[in-house]
């Protein structure tokens, strides 16, 4: 009987069901990878060297959409400080580090105009939220450099909106976040999507006035840590694994029935591999009386 599962046509249902179950398996373990990556939305690159810094229009131009893979990459641009006074978006010392954010307050936002009628975001640095609250605060703070600059930073993507309300009361001088859907309101420039957080500047800026305000560098916001996962891609997981369980199970039920259905032939026709019935041995004659 057990012959009868290595014919042409078995032999073919078994490498199907293999094939079959493989698939599950494989489309499986895809859905589970997926549940543990970082949604698209986030910046997951390390920030780079800014010795190996590229000019910020190789990177991504004026009003370009840029993708949050982009996010922390090292770049150079060169222009002149507009000559304004810098807004102040609220922060945290220590950018985007959820177990240890810093203490809260606000950092020091300039345009740096690249070209004409273009300008990009630049973060200079952090102030504590007490300084910055005070009135003339902004006037305190260290001048920027006359004439033409060159600074070095990362490239972040402009921040989010999460909550999805926009705040009615920013005092003046003042933004809720850093994004061109808020600084254009502000700036006579066309803007870049994302912004630059300062590294390096040559010239650097000048000295604070006496009482002034001294700013922090600003960090670029750390990459997402540890593992948030995607419980629909969990889900799908868990039922490629339910349906390569399904094609096993299947499998080995064709296989019963095929064994069942060979030992009945063998005890009811003769053809088993055991005999069943045999036909009756030949009598000699009878001897004549």
């Amino acid at each position: 009987m057990r012959f009868r599962l290595f014919t042409p046509r078995w032999i073919g249902l078994h490498l199907l069901a293999l094939l079959a179950f493989a698939v599950c398996m494989a489309a499986g373990y895809w859905q589970f990878e997926r549940a543990q990556q970082p949604d698209r939305g986030e910046v997951v690159n390390p920030a780079e060297e800014l010795a190996g810094a590229q000019e910020l229009d190789s990177v991504v131009g004026p009003t370009d959409y840029m993708p949050e893979s982009l996010g922390n990459t090292a770049v150079t641009a060169t222009g002149t400080f507009a000559d304004t006074a810098p807004l102040l978006a609220p922060g945290y010392e220590n950018g985007a580090d959820a177990e240890d954010p810093g203490a809260f307050g606000y950092y020091v936002i300039a345009p740096l105009v690249t070209g004409d009628d273009t300008a990009v975001a630049v973060n200079r640095g952090w102030i504590p939220a007490d300084e910055a609250e005070q009135e003339g605060a902004v006037d305190r703070l260290a001048p920027v450099p006359e004439g033409e600059v060159t600074v070095t930073g990362w490239l972040q993507p402009p921040q989010k909106n999460e909550e999805g309300i926009v705040r009615m009361d920013v005092p003046a001088g003042h933004i809720e976040r850093i994004a061109p859907s808020v600084l254009v309101n502000e700036w006579p420039y066309r803007l870049y999507e994302g912004y630059i957080v300062l590294g390096g500047q040559e010239p650097s800026d000048g000295a604070p006035p006496a009482g002034g305000i001294a700013m922090s560098p600003a960090p670029p916001p750390a990459p997402e840590q540890g593992i948030t996962w995607n419980w629909k891609n969990v889900s799908y997981a868990a039922q490629w694994a339910v349906f390569g369980g399904a094609v096993i199970v299947f499998w080995i039920s064709l296989i019963r029935r095929e064994l069942e259905d060979a030992s009945s032939d063998g005890d009811g026709t003769g053809d088993g591999e055991d005999g069943g019935d045999r036909a009756p041995e030949p009598q000699a004659p009878a001897a004549a009386p």
